[in-house]
């Protein structure tokens, strides 16, 4: 089982519904729950998506880290 909860704390901090994430990835909002639950691996381009989309760095993303950095 993999840990996921920056995922969700990251979303629901700007204020988006799993539905508006997994529009972004292109998948379904039951696929972007199996991720976001830790139920299933996220890949990885999926997560570059979402560096860009937050503006974060992977390293934040992927809880490496606690203290965001912007990619811009």
């Amino acid at each position: 089982m993999y840990n996921y909860q920056r995922l969700r704390d990251i979303r629901e901090d700007m204020d988006k519904k799993q539905e508006d994430i997994a529009v972004v990835l292109n998948i379904t909002r039951q696929q972007y729950q199996l991720y976001e639950s830790g139920k299933r691996e996220m890949p990885m381009h999926h997560f570059v998506i979402l560096a860009k989309y937050y503006n974060v760095s992977l390293d934040y993303l992927a809880g490496l880290v606690d203290t965001p950095k912007k990619l811009r």
